[in-house]
């Protein structure tokens, strides 16, 4: 049999999983070797002259040429726009979705698109009144306070502290009135005493109630001295630690009147956001929830939180597709990286603008497959809408002028990749050296020249091939590349050095359980 490698066009609708070696490449193509037998026998009915001459052991060949080879990946995506403008919740809380705007709709700038129940809120602003007015009270209270601290002071000053003075002065003129009227007494009694008239009791009498004034006239001084040096910095200090009190209570209060209006405000502000007017025209969407978060649906009568997005208005010149890309090649995927985007009816170019680091939960949701966020940026163009599905294919690599080889040519054991090829004696194997490849063909590094002519599908028409592939793993052990013809490519490389895990028999006969993107 002799077939061409794919030409670029025809290699872009082709689709493979490619890996970092090709070890690991083929070991997750175990059912490609199974079912190469029924590709290519439907090949044959196509191709004439594909089967053998001869008759007892019929071989599908193909020949080795140069060509170009395109590595693609193909995923499908959702067109969304890169810029939008989200209109959150801001009634804080959870609130019930009294009447919502339906997706897609087209709207004006203030187009009412939201209403919230709002009954909670209408209380809330009658309970902040009165306790607005309450504080409105008490600040007034707490002025009056202030007030009388102030004037109490020079009441005290002028008043108080004056009419305690005057009258201890007063006390104490009476008093020294009394002791010199007590002592002018002493001294005519003690005269008469020397003439005879009195007694000497009354002198003792007399003496006495000189003593009395004088101790009245002590207190009386003393009295004096404690109101001026003690008693009125004390009352002062009273005074004015009651002006400060009543002035701190008097901010406090203010304060708590500049609190509650804030509160009144701000409940009036949760009123007026319980309906969301649009701020500018456009399409409005409802967002999707992702099946992993726990986020409530945008609907009527559903409850929503504080932020959370209610609607967006994507700018639709501002289009993308974002798309999931297996973890086995996610490396290979690149921001700059060519992509075409087949929509329902027409196809769009653009280029890989970011590849996400951290990869999103998997679940039953995506079938436990672990894939990576990737945004395709698209090429300015009309009738693009939000939502819309699209196949988006990723050009990885593009090879001009190689060695290619069948993938159903190919046999991969733990240390080597083995091919068959045609000759007058039979088929000879041949080991190889493989580069990247798509699920069609494979790029040739050694061990084949062109126009060689190696055999499809060697498991099920050599016995040898066979006999390969069911070795155990610790019997395939690494040998020595067969001598081809002589020639610039008759010297091959030693066998290759990538290892892959697992058990390559059972890789063989087993396929994968998870998808895997396709590659071209």
């Amino acid at each position: 049999m002799s077939t061409n490698v794919l030409s670029e066009k025809q290699s872009s609708q082709a689709r493979s999983t490619p890996q970092d070696s090709p070890g690991s490449r083929w070991r997750k193509r175990g059912l490609l070797t199974i079912a190469a037998i029924a590709v290519v026998a439907i090949a044959a009915t196509f191709i004439p002259g594909a089967v053998s001459p001869r008759k007892s052991s019929p071989k599908l060949t193909h020949t080795i040429t140069r060509g170009d080879l395109v590595v693609t990946v193909t995923e499908q995506g959702t067109l969304e726009s890169s810029d939008n403008l989200e209109i959150r919740c801001k009634v804080e809380g959870w609130s019930t979705v009294n009447w919502i705007v339906e997706s897609g709709t087209i709207v004006a700038p203030n187009d009412v698109l939201v209403r919230l129940d709002s009954s909670e809120e209408e209380e809330n602003i009658s309970q902040r009144k009165i306790d607005y007015q309450r504080a409105l009270a008490a600040l007034a209270l707490a002025e009056t306070a202030v007030a009388d601290a102030n004037i109490a002071i020079p009441e005290y000053e002028q008043g108080r502290y004056a009419s305690q003075l005057q009258s201890l002065e007063k006390n104490k003129a009476i008093a020294e009135s009394n002791l010199r009227t007590a002592q002018n007494m002493l001294e005519h009694t003690e005269m008469m005493f020397k003439r005879g008239y009195v007694s000497e009791l009354e002198v003792e009498g007399n003496a006495f109630t000189v003593q009395q004034a004088q101790l009245e006239l002590d207190v009386i001084k003393t009295q004096i001295d404690v109101l001026k040096r003690f008693t009125m910095r004390k009352e002062l200090e009273s005074l004015q630690g009651a002006l400060k009190a009543a002035k701190a209570s008097l901010d406090a209060q203010q304060a708590q009147v500049d609190l509650q209006k804030k509160r009144l405000e701000h409940a009036e502000e949760q009123f007026e956001y319980c309906v969301i007017v649009a701020e500018q025209g456009g399409m409005v969407i409802h967002p999707s929830a992702a099946k992993w978060e726990d986020a409530p649906k945008v609907e009527e009568g559903a409850n929503v939180h504080t932020n959370q997005v209610l609607l967006m208005m994507p700018d639709l010149s501002k289009m993308q597709v974002k798309l999931g890309i297996h973890e086995s090649i996610i490396d290979r995927v690149k921001p700059g990286l060519p992509a075409k985007v087949t929509l329902q009816d027409s196809a769009i170019m653009g280029e890989v603008s970011s590849v996400a680091e951290v990869t999103k939960p998997a679940g039953w949701w995506t079938g436990n497959v672990v894939k990576f966020d990737t945004i395709v940026a698209l090429d300015s163009q009309m009738g693009l809408k939000p939502g819309m599905s699209a196949e988006v294919e990723v050009t990885l690599a593009r090879y001009a002028d190689v060695l290619t080889i069948p993938v159903a040519a190919v046999v991969e054991t733990k240390h080597e990749y083995f091919c068959w090829i045609k000759t007058a004696n039979g088929p000879q194997r041949r080991s190889l050296q493989l580069g990247d490849s798509n699920n069609q063909f494979i790029i040739v590094e050694a061990g084949l020249k062109e126009g060689d002519e190696v055999v499809l599908n060697p498991l099920a028409f050599i016995e040898e091939a066979q006999t390969e592939a069911l070795k155990p793993l610790d019997e395939a052990k690494p040998r020595q590349p067969d001598s081809i013809e002589s020639g610039p490519e008759s010297k091959l490389p030693g066998p290759s050095t990538i290892e892959p895990s697992g058990d390559t028999k059972k890789q063989e006969s087993k396929p994968q359980a998870d998808s895997k993107p396709t590659m071209t």
